[in-house]
């Protein structure tokens, strides 16, 4: 092996050096859509047209700029280079750069103030006001000009502070109906006091702190809830995605990784040059900030004894490759050529061939970030700062993203497919507990027969952006790349590509202790995740639309209904929400146990009539619509509340109702993965190319996670997580009917049939 190594030393320099010369490339690429960007709403070439147009009124003896033309002309230092002539016309064009770098001020002035607009949201569908109706004309105006991926960025508005009354009244309202009398009446009294003593103290501090900041939360938020967490953050914080549900494009592991693999390069390219159209509300202009896609690619998590670190890479021309306990650097471009899918497979394929065993201590190396983040800081410090160590690290943190080539075989087959689709997702979610690098920002996982699927890291993004990133891949994969009719990729190989480079690892006894112990950790966790998957095929976002009822707060009450069912009682229910109508947004969450639910479901369990049931749906439906719309716009009660605990911790000050708040258990953890992108996937003549989505670990202990993703019109795709210690959880409930209320239940989830064709 260390002369496979010494042979490729050379052709590796090189490759190195073709990657030096491609960022330059990079670099002026990025000055020009740094341009682009930065005059955005304006174009670069609006410039000629200001200064002709000073030129001409100037022409025809008149002086647009009321003297200031003649002010910069005598500050000018040229009067004795130039002629009067030249300098009048230096004079001119130095007043029309002004007056054009004025208007782009003022135009994004405008698009900023046009952004900050959200009423259109709560007005219903129909019942368009007048302000609306001019604002609309307005921002398709000033956003008709082709955007890059962040040309929006400065001109949208920051998050805004809301009020502490709004904020305390909201939560109070919130809690009452998962409350008694006397505990309500307890939670109102140390709401009141602090609303009227230390909260207006932290709430001048925060509003401080937005004066200055982009986002008065993300900052905090990413550090407090994700970097400064102590735990293992497989399970507990990371994701997973999953590939087609009853497609695998191809049966053969190394084209599949090479499809992928080419395909995901094909998007970080798109970011890198800014070519991804910007995201937006769906079925409107509305641009959404698109700040989390900067850290999508070259990125990783690196331990620390107190907080992680997310370290960035600008470039990479590698990706890193984890196969039978070995990883490797696979070089993925050629002289700042990106290798053909074929040549990839065919890289792939000789990484699968090699026979070397992986040397002592490196199999289960990736427990360290599997288990307790001290020990792995601790580890790295002390064993990974210098020496091969430290070069086989370096390599892996800033490969492009990490592959892991999986010997199982997974996905909806054989005689037990809803337990091997179960099966499926606890493999993307932990895996082996050491055969990905949960530190980076995601891993694709490519499995024996073919199947696909990624891990992806929480701190950096959101699941929306990764849902993005591999719906592009998936859709690239089967439908632009595509295979020969043997299963191979398509395209030329080059007979003198280097080998893939082996890491090379010297593991002492110590780390291979710590190995030892922070797998022992992860694998009790991993072992207690009940995972269940299940396509809903009865019916979908189409029947649902037809009875004018939200299609997500369809599935929220159903969700609350479920657990109704199956504990006796309500929780209080998170549901994520986005804030990326704001800069640097990420999430908010939606209390989606309300009043108006718990009323209908009590009124449903009770068995009243099926007109109030219905009048009593309708309400709970607009009530859950009115919440997720104003955590959009930043009337949300959570990210406001967590804001002041930290203000409260700087200041050293205890605030028992802040703590009491934020030491609530999410029993109910929900999230829907959206499809973004429904224009590359044509369901119509390949209808069995669907999505699964993707799911998460459960947040409480004695609770559920719960993600879902709505496919086309007639399906939704389920992901339930539990804990196999708690006895009061059971992540697959097996399908029961009731002929007293007509409903499936399955997973926990119940969908009343009743109600669905009443509406």
């Amino acid at each position: 092996m260390i002369r496979t190594l010494r042979n490729t030393s050379v052709s590796c320099l090189a490759l190195e050096q073709s990657y030096k010369n491609d960022l330059k490339r990079h670099s002026c690429e990025t000055r020009c859509n740094s341009l682009i960007k930065g005059v955005y709403p304006a174009s670069p070439s609006s410039w000629l047209f200001v200064a002709i147009g000073i030129l001409a009124t100037m022409y025809m003896q008149s002086d647009p700029s009321m003297g200031l033309i003649t002010k910069i002309q005598q500050h000018l230092p040229l009067h004795m280079s130039l002629s009067a002539q030249g300098q009048t016309m230096v004079s001119a064009l130095v007043f029309s750069t002004l007056l054009w770098l004025s208007l782009i001020l003022a135009l994004r002035f405008c698009l900023k103030l046009l952004l900050s607009y959200h009423q259109w949201m709560f007005e219903k569908h129909g019942r368009m006001s007048n302000t609306t109706k001019v604002w609309v004309p307005l921002v398709r105006l000033l956003s008709s000009r082709k955007p890059l991926l962040y040309s929006y960025q400065s001109s949208l508005p920051h998050l805004p502070v809301p009020a502490i009354q709004d904020t305390v009244s909201r939560y109070l309202e919130s809690v009452r109906p998962l409350l008694t009398d006397p505990e309500f009446k307890r939670m109102s009294d140390l709401a009141n006091e602090f609303e009227s003593n230390l909260g207006n103290r932290l709430q001048r501090y925060l509003k401080l702190k937005a004066l200055w900041a982009t986002n008065y939360v993300s900052d905090w938020w990413e550090e407090y809830v994700y970097l400064r967490s102590r735990g293992p953050i497989m399970v507990n914080s990371n994701y997973y995605g999953m590939d087609f549900l009853y497609v695998t494009p191809t049966s053969v592991q190394a084209a599949r990784a090479g499809n992928t693999i080419t395909a995901l390069l094909l998007y970080r390219r798109k970011v890198n040059r800014e070519e991804l159209k910007p995201s937006r509300v769906p079925g409107t202009v509305i641009p959404l900030c698109a700040a989390q896609c900067e850290r999508m690619f070259n990125t990783t998590r690196t331990p620390g004894v107190e907080t992680d670190v997310l370290q960035h890479w600008l470039d990479s021309e590698f990706v890193a490759v984890y196969h039978r306990g070995r990883y490797f650097r696979l070089w993925v471009y050629r002289a700042g050529r990106l290798l053909s899918p074929r040549e990839i497979e065919d890289q792939i394929q000789r990484i699968l061939d090699d026979a070397s065993p992986p040397l002592p201590g490196e199999e289960k190396l990736g427990a360290l970030t599997a288990g307790d983040r001290i020990p792995w800081a601790q580890m790295r410090k002390q064993y990974f700062s210098s020496g091969v160590n430290k070069r086989s690290l370096d390599i892996i943190e800033r490969a492009a993203f990490f592959v892991t080539l999986d010997d199982e075989e997974q996905g909806m087959r054989g005689d037990d497919p809803e337990g091997n689709l179960d099966r499926y997702a606890k493999s993307l979610l932990h895996g082996k507990c050491y055969d990905r690098w949960f530190d980076k920002s995601f891993s694709v996982v490519i499995y024996k027969n073919g199947k696909s699927g990624l891990n992806a890291e929480h701190s950096w993004a959101d699941a929306p952006t990764v849902a993005h990133l591999w719906e592009y891949t998936l859709a690239t994969d089967a439908f632009q790349l595509g295979y020969t009719e043997d299963g191979h990729c398509k395209g030329d190989v080059e007979p003198s590509l280097p080998q893939p480079q082996r890491l090379v690892w010297n593991i002492p006894a110590e780390v291979q202790a710590q190995v030892s112990s922070s797998l022992a950790v992860a694998q009790a966790l991993a072992d207690d995740v009940d995972c269940h998957v299940f396509p809903f095929r009865e019916f979908g976002k189409g029947r649902i639309k037809k009875c004018r009822v939200s299609p997500d707060a369809f599935i929220q009450i159903s969700l609350q209904l479920a657990y109704y069912r199956d504990r006796g009682g309500f929780c209080l229910t998170y549901e994520a929400s986005m804030t990326r109508l704001f800069r640097e947004g990420r999430t908010e969450t939606v209390r989606s146990c309300s009043n108006e639910s718990c009323a209908f479901i009590t009124a449903l369990e009770s068995g009243e009539t099926e007109e109030e049931c219905r009048r009593l749906f309708q309400l709970a439906s607009e009530r859950h619509q009115n919440l997720y719309r104003m955590a959009m716009t930043g009337a949300g009660i959570d990210r406001h509340l967590f804001c002041l605990y930290v203000v409260s911790k700087y200041l050293g000050v205890e605030s028992p109702f802040l703590k009491e708040v934020l030491s609530e258990p999410w029993r109910l953890s929900t999230s829907q993965t959206p499809v973004q992108q429904m224009n590359l996937f044509d369901l119509k003549n390949h209808p069995d190319f669907i999505s699964l989505g993707g799911g998460f670990g459960p947040v409480a202990d004695d609770g559920y996670g719960v993600s879902y993703i709505i496919v086309g019109e007639d399906m939704v795709n389920f992901h339930v997580s539990s804990k196999y210690s708690c006895s009061q959880t059971v992540s697959n409930v097996s399908v029961s009917w009731s002929s007293e209320t007509s409903h499936t239940v399955v997973g926990n989830h119940i969908y009343t049939r009743q109600y669905s064709q009443a509406f």
